[in-house]
């Protein structure tokens, strides 16, 4: 299981993912969005998972991998 960070334009979005997560029986947590990263949202949501997910709908940022403290964008939106 890899760890995943993810951020997002509103905090609306946020929510969106973090029930859709539990909706998948994905465990996942909201957090603070880490200050090594700049979101638009003040809110992110940690999850561990074999991948990146991508949901349409959540008004998805970025999804970072974090590995040893260090954060490596590996999904970006537009």
């Amino acid at each position: 299981m890899n760890r995943y960070v993810a951020t997002f334009f509103s905090h609306f979005g946020a929510l969106s993912y973090f029930k859709a997560l539990k909706g998948q029986g994905v465990a996942s947590t909201l957090a603070p969005v880490p200050r090594a990263l700049s979101a638009s949202c003040g809110t992110c949501v940690r999850y561990e998972h074999g991948s990146a997910i991508d949901l349409d709908g959540c008004e998805l940022d970025h999804v970072y991998a974090e590995s040893g403290g260090t954060l490596v964008s590996v999904l970006t939106k537009e």
